[in-house]
């Protein structure tokens, strides 16, 4: 492909990232990296509400962020939320105005979509070897461990503890006392405990760290000379005994250079860390440049060559539920030629309305996998919820409303709890399923005859080469319920 940049954004819990990048015939070139310790997490109450002057913080420095991204087009950015985010009460209302800010986009992920990214990230930063790795990245409010095996992640885990949550647990005043640091032990281990097994039993040849936490920690054992190779067992016992003389984290700073933001976490970290050693017994980890941003940067290399990681997600569900593959097909073969038809008079952005058209129609009866009753309220459930690689919670809920409304009830605030830009599109979208859906009811292997899709605001009119209705009355009784169907919503359908 042609050389060209793209950009990532990480809003982490305690670092917000972006790393500017060339694509260059499949190879990326950074260009430019830019972090900032915004501390988002610190700035959650106890109804997990962010702070007026936390968000601040963040917007102030996307507000940075965003001077170096005005000449980069949307199909070749990614910015993407974490733990914070996920947790955040109101996070829809900062997300609002970080998207202001940006002039872009936010996506929310979850944490396995959030571990797979790290490790794509990692793997493109180290040297490929035999056997299994363990990759570790422990974040503001969460830590991931994934095992895979050369770029195939194998089992992921996303666990809500990271260094700022662990630190404003045990040592919210700056104190460090052996009393404290065996609070945070106990804290890790309890996290840990229902994982740990699986994981030695799994098994691996190398451990990797990647985030500014491990970083740090891994700086602090090179400047003491405690350890030339990677974070040895050795090496961090000898950083608690360092971490326990100091006695806070203010101390923490003037001994190793530390920025204070980074001192204020670097007990929770290493809390974290040295727990994930005792209970995975861990006995030396190497560290990795690579994390989350630049595993988003490889995972849009992949979308803007047409790889995309969801559509062999989308594949594998299909797959792994026996789904009627051929019957997905046909509905959506209808449903693209139905939005070719009206996607100029609806004002549809074709691009992104196809892509979630698509996933609709091919897991539209995902829910048949429990049971036929209500079946598209099972799909929808399990579609919203479900761990979905490749997609972020904005892309699961758009798809999991779609297949919600497929079928049966179309009422006119179906899709009210979309964000506004995408509640007009979808509801759109969702007729196109759902005539797509009622016109291969039968599952006939025959093609359906050429259509005509007009539109007009709220009007349709769908016409069918002559006397093709008169000789497939179940057809035509179908389209006279969904016209009931779809006039509780405001539309009006007309055929013939």
């Amino acid at each position: 492909m042609p050389s060209d940049i793209a950009a990532a954004i990480d809003l982490g819990s305690n670092s917000f990232h972006m790393i500017v990048a060339r694509i260059n015939n499949g190879h990326i070139q950074v260009l430019d990296r830019l972090r900032e310790m915004v501390q988002l997490a610190a700035g959650l109450d106890g109804r997990n509400r962010l702070s007026e002057e936390s968000q601040q913080r963040a917007l102030d420095c996307l507000a940075r962020f965003g001077q170096r991204l005005r000449h980069i087009p949307p199909s070749q950015l990614r910015i993407v939320g974490t733990n914070t985010l996920r947790l955040a009460r109101n996070s829809t209302e900062f997300l609002a105005r970080a998207e202001a800010v940006l002039g872009h986009s936010v996506e929310v992920i979850s944490g396995p979509e959030e571990a797979r990214l790290i490790y794509l990230g990692v793997m493109h930063s180290v040297a490929a070897i035999p056997g299994r790795r363990l990759v570790v990245d422990i974040g503001g409010g969460s830590t991931e461990l994934i095992i895979g095996e050369q770029f195939e992640p194998l089992h992921l885990t996303s666990l809500k503890m990271g260094c700022v949550s662990v630190s404003r647990a045990c040592f919210d005043d700056g104190r460090l006392t052996e009393a404290r640091m065996h609070k945070a032990d106990l804290l890790v281990q309890l996290r840990l405990e229902p994982v740990g097994e699986e994981y030695r039993d799994l098994g691996w040849q190398v451990v990797t760290g990647a985030s500014g936490t491990i970083k740090a920690i891994q700086e602090v054992i090179a400047r003491e000379g405690w350890s030339r190779e990677g974070i040895t067992v050795e090496a961090l016992r000898r950083l608690r005994g360092a971490l326990l003389e100091t006695g806070n984290t203010a101390a923490i700073a003037t001994r190793w250079q530390l920025e204070p933001a980074r001192a204020q976490v670097f007990a929770g970290g290493f809390a974290v860390l040295h727990g994930l050693y005792g209970a995975l017994g861990v006995a030396r980890m190497e560290v990795s440049d690579g994390a989350l941003r630049e595993g988003l940067i490889y995972d849009l290399q992949g979308r803007i060559r047409h790889e995309d990681v969801r559509d062999r997600t989308i594949a594998t569900v299909t797959h792994r539920y026996e789904l009627d593959d051929a019957q997905a097909k046909r509905v959506l073969a209808t449903a693209q030629e139905l939005l070719k038809q009206t996607f100029s008079a609806w004002n549809l952005e074709v691009e992104a309305c196809a892509h979630v058209l698509d996933w609709a129609a091919r897991l539209h009866e995902i829910g048949l996998v429990l049971s036929h009753q209500d079946y598209h309220k099972h799909g929808a459930y399990l579609l919203q919820y479900a761990d979905l690689p490749g997609f972020s919670r904005s892309d699961q809920t758009l798809l999991a409303a779609l297949v919600r409304r497929h079928r049966r009830s179309f009422p006119p605030d179906a899709f009210a709890h979309l964000p506004k830009e995408w509640a007009q599109p979808i509801q759109r979208l969702g007729v196109l399923l759902r005539l797509a859906v009622m016109l291969h009811r039968s599952r006939s292997r025959q093609s359906l005859p050429p259509l005509t899709l007009n539109v007009n605001g709220q009007r349709l009119e769908l016409r069918f080469p002559e006397d093709w209705l008169a000789g497939h009355p179940l057809t035509r009784a179908d389209l006279e319920n969904e016209a009931g169907y779809l006039r509780k919503a405001g539309f009006r359908l007309e055929f013939g």
